[in-house]
């Protein structure tokens, strides 16, 4: 069933597209654009509760849009040179299997809402992507090219990834014991 909820979480989708084709060379502008993007998450969250537009369809299609757009991000800062691919190859590999366990739960009518470990893990990976495409802001302007955000950003997607590596053990320990 398409809601609003379910148009603005399409929304998300969308941006990508501008988002991988402006940032390498306008990470200000990837900036504003990824983050229009992530406060989409809160806003349909938010108009779905609210109005009581919660689906089965919401529930599996706001995460995957989520990752879509954090999936976008880690790609193209391993082209950027900005972070080393075993990181988002593990952030990534977490993803496609926590959102295999949700898909394979839905099939056995189990539905697995998005707990606080991800959550706070989604928050982790939004920060350190804004924080790195800042840093490349930065290091583009001569006013604040002397500021360094990068080790930030790096620590942020370091916590990011742990905290998805617990919470990916926490969907399936949920998992298992709804079966």
């Amino acid at each position: 069933m398409v809601n609003v909820p379910t148009i603005i979480t399409f929304s998300r989708i969308l941006i990508i597209l501008p988002f991988i084709l402006v940032a390498p060379e306008h990470p200000f502008l990837g900036a504003l654009l990824f983050a229009i993007a992530s406060l989409t998450d809160l806003l349909d969250g938010y108009l779905a509760r609210k109005s009581k537009q919660v689906t089965k369809m919401g529930i599996l299609l706001d995460p995957i849009a989520d990752k879509l757009l954090v999936i976008s991000a880690l790609i193209l800062f391993v082209d950027m040179e900005l972070i080393p691919a075993w990181i988002a190859i593990v952030i990534i590999a977490r993803e496609f299997i926590v959102t295999g366990l949700r898909i394979v739960a839905l099939t056995k009518d189990i539905v697995i809402p998005a707990e606080m470990g991800g959550k706070i893990k989604v928050t982790a990976q939004i920060s350190a992507i804004l924080v790195l495409l800042l840093d490349k802001t930065f290091l583009l302007t001569e006013i604040f090219k002397d500021i360094d955000l990068y080790h930030l950003g790096i620590v942020l997607l370091w916590i990011a990834m742990i905290l998805g590596i617990i919470s990916g053990v926490q969907y399936f320990i949920l998992f298992w014991k709804r079966i």
